[in-house]
């Protein structure tokens, strides 16, 4: 079947854009994006997947107020059936709008029935795009992993209501990142392979920050002895200029106890040259983002699931209120406090996300068994 893609030179296969290249049913395409205040006051994340074989696309924005004490995240879910049409990235009350191509993205989310859940939100760039190393992960000799993703940098400006509480967002009191990613990970139901099977382990750091002059970005898997299975870790000027990559990114984490949450990270980048030293970067979390606000890990609006033609789900709760020991909330991105010292020792502050995701063993960390928490 033909869609309007169809009329732009971007084929991949000698099929029409609406056939997938891979029958694989956990083939996806998907946007992700965050924003939050420099006061701390305010975090958001935007999700949007299409999932091609499952006929299903879902969305969801996920918004926190914080008054400095505790914060409350109120969510969005939209789940329905997928546009044969690329073009077509609206589900429900929720649109993902290509502006401008690695530039400029606008989100609009017309007002909710049941919580009052609006906005008007406006992605503008402030570093070129990073494609990161793909990502290729076998477990027991099946494909989990077989994906590209790429990271940019950008500023917010706009507005979120919830329930009649309107918050303006300015471009200069609002950083935050994106990024894009496509091909194979574990989406919606599961499905009956033939033999009994599944992921055991999982370890995921994922560290975009931005500072007033650009912009550092570290990520990393790691097996349960851990063994990394794919990184990346580059810096990345102001504007249109390239990133720069160092020769090697270590961690260290202390863990917030009752929890697989860091209680505080340092982050080791070394450049290419020896002589040139580390840089490294400090990771003081603020509070956490809970990542099942906009899929990851809920109960029942997870990411590719059939719901039906449309469905919308809406739910609000305080943060002081989740158990960071329940498995559901394990997935999160830690607003934080990000100091960088560089190789002369000169120190810049910034502002990014620590997000995290452990399961299983992870011998560095301490941990054992599926879900067990620090002590």
């Amino acid at each position: 079947m033909l869609t309007s893609l169809d009329d732009f030179p971007c084929h991949q296969t000698s099929d029409p854009i609406a056939h997938a290249a891979s029958s694989d049913p956990n083939r996806y395409d998907r946007y992700f994006f965050n924003g939050h205040r420099k006061d701390s006051s305010l975090f958001f994340a935007v999700a949007m997947g299409l999932y091609p074989n499952r006929q299903v696309i879902d969305a969801s924005l996920s918004v926190i107020e914080h008054d400095g004490n505790d914060g409350v995240q109120t969510s969005v879910n939209a789940s329905g059936i997928a546009p044969l049409d690329r073009m077509t990235t609206t589900v429900g009350p929720i649109n993902v709008e290509i502006v401008e191509p690695l530039h400029k993205l606008r989100i609009t989310v017309t007002k909710t029935a049941k919580l009052g859940i609006a906005a008007e939100l406006t992605f503008t760039s402030r570093t070129a795009a990073i494609q990161e190393p793909k990502f290729n992960w076998s477990f027991e000799n099946r494909v989990i992993f077989d994906y590209t993703r790429m990271t940019q940098f950008g500023t917010w400006s706009g507005w979120i209501e919830i329930d009649g509480r309107h918050h303006v967002i300015a471009d200069s009191d609002t950083w935050g990142c994106r990024d894009r990613s496509w091909g194979v990970r574990p989406v919606g139901e599961a499905l009956n392979t033939g033999a009994p099977g599944g992921i055991s382990q999982f370890f995921w750091l994922w560290g975009p920050t931005n500072f007033d002059d650009g912009a550092m970005h570290f990520s990393v898997n790691e097996n349960g002895a851990g063994e990394r299975w794919h990184y990346t870790a580059s810096q990345s000027p102001l504007g249109a200029g390239a990133h720069t990559t160092f020769r090697d990114a270590r961690q260290s984490i202390s863990w917030d106890p009752g929890s697989r949450n860091a209680a505080s990270a340092r982050v080791e980048l070394h450049h290419h040259r020896v002589s040139e030293g580390i840089t490294t970067l400090d990771y003081r979390p603020l509070y956490p983002f809970y990542m099942l606000g906009i899929g990851y890990t809920h109960p029942s609006f997870g990411h590719g699931r059939w719901h039906g033609t449309l469905d919308v789900n809406e739910e609000q709760f305080a943060l002081s209120a989740c158990d960071p020991a329940d498995f559901k909330h394990f997935h999160i991105q830690a607003l934080s406090e990000v100091t960088m010292t560089r190789p002369d020792g000169s120190v810049s502050i910034g502002q990014g996300i620590l997000e995290q995701y452990v399961i299983g063993a992870h011998e560095p960390s301490g941990f054992t068994g599926m879900i067990d928490v620090a002590s």
